[in-house]
């Protein structure tokens, strides 16, 4: 079993910096989506990504070996490949339709979705704690959809489908969640992200137009870029803070995220807003989102907190005798 170095300022400064690429990925993402059209804007992310990967664990005589994966193995990362390319371009098609907060926020479901499936694919328990953390997270999602809430539930309007792609964008990330869980007992997680980037990128090779990048502005560029590059650096931050701090409190830090997008998108709309639009959104709102925030923190730390309190409670009935 994983045992974290204790660096734990070290793994929250990581942590962050993950929390802080991914809330500022979905604003880069939709000023590049006027131009390029969702499939290849995954494709260049995946293809950048995956390329890199691979020239550093080749430089490092660290590239895997299909072999030892048998049939299991391959059904698991086909598995993989369909969840992450289904995730990757249903978001953009959603965040085509929403904000850049609304899109973040509604993701937030992927990872409920992956501990309930971890119920009953690896028989994890699921604590009162973590149910009471769902509730918070579910009334926070009422209160932050209290202006559109009639709409969501009585019209299938633009707002409405985009709402839904994005759920489904959360789904398919749970068969992905799942598969990479299993391959990791194979492979290290660089070599894990390599095989599937790639394998992504070439799933979407028939449908990409890269030449949709000539018809991209200087900015759109620099962005594309910066989407590519934030694809690598935060997954790399993520697994790092994960060497130096439990896991439970890095999943907790990371439920900052949307948080970091709204912030991202009111600094972003007062000084660019020819491309960035503000939120539309009362505090009512902005209140769910907190509560959306607590109830997903709430989640995964339960099971972390509720070990730490039987120890003390042990501790200190043992110290009483």
């Amino acid at each position: 079993m994983h045992i974290s170095s204790g660096r734990w300022l070290y793994g929250l400064f990581l942590a962050l910096v993950t929390a802080v690429l991914w809330g500022v990925l979905p604003i880069w993402l939709k000023e590049v989506l006027q131009t390029m059209d969702p499939v290849t804007v995954t494709w260049y992310r995946l293809v950048v990504a995956g390329s890199l990967l691979f020239l550093y664990l080749g430089a490092n005589r660290r590239l895997p070996a299909l072999r030892p994966l048998g049939a299991r193995g391959g059904w698991l990362l086909a598995l993989a490949v369909g969840g992450l390319t289904g995730n990757y371009v249903f978001y953009l098609m959603g965040l085509n339709m929403l904000s850049p907060g609304t899109t973040q926020l509604v993701i937030q479901v992927a990872p409920i979705l992956f501990l309930v499936s971890s119920l009953f694919i690896f028989k994890e328990s699921f604590s009162l704690g973590q149910t009471f953390g769902l509730v918070v997270m579910v009334l926070g999602f009422g209160l932050f959809f209290n202006q559109r809430l009639e709409e969501l539930l009585t019209s299938m309007s633009q707002y409405t489908l985009g709402v839904l792609i994005i759920l489904l964008s959360a789904f398919v990330w749970t068969f992905y969640g799942l598969a990479q869980k299993q391959l990791l007992s194979h492979w290290s997680s660089a070599q894990v992200m390599m095989v599937i980037y790639l394998g992504c990128a070439a799933l979407l090779t028939p449908w990409a137009h890269p030449m949709q990048a000539l018809e991209l502005s200087q900015l759109q560029s620099w962005l594309l870029l910066a989407c590519c590059l934030n694809t690598l650096v935060a997954y790399g931050a993520f697994a790092e803070a994960l060497a130096h701090w439990e896991a439970s409190r890095v999943s907790a830090t990371l439920a900052i995220t949307p948080l970091v997008t709204f912030a991202s998108v009111a600094f972003c709309a007062s000084i660019w807003p020819d491309h960035v639009q503000p939120e539309e959104i009362n505090w009512i709102a902005y209140g769910g989102a907190v509560f959306v925030v607590l109830g997903s923190a709430l989640t995964a730390l339960a099971p972390s907190l509720m070990r730490n309190w039987r120890a003390r409670r042990e501790a200190a009935l043992i110290g009483g005798e």
